[in-house]
């Protein structure tokens, strides 16, 4: 099984745990603070991004059922 599992949550964030840590476009690591789950925005509301606020809560919406992806394409 994985070191690292990403819940993509309905209605709202995706969940992080694990072992894992998050970058910025620079490279500069985010200081989690000892934390082993973070939540990080999806909806794009939040006043504390990438991390979850709860600012979705009645204003994204979205029904995370998994599915497979068609194959990746060969040149």
């Amino acid at each position: 099984m994985a070191t690292t599992k990403i819940t993509v949550n309905s209605n709202g964030s995706l969940k992080i745990e694990g072992d894992f840590e998050i970058v910025d476009k620079n490279g500069n690591v985010y200081d989690l603070g000892g934390r082993e789950a973070v939540s990080i925005c999806r909806c794009g509301l939040s006043k504390n991004k990438p991390f979850c606020d709860a600012s979705h809560k009645g204003h994204f919406e979205h029904e995370a059922i998994a599915f497979a992806l068609p194959p990746k394409k060969t040149t």
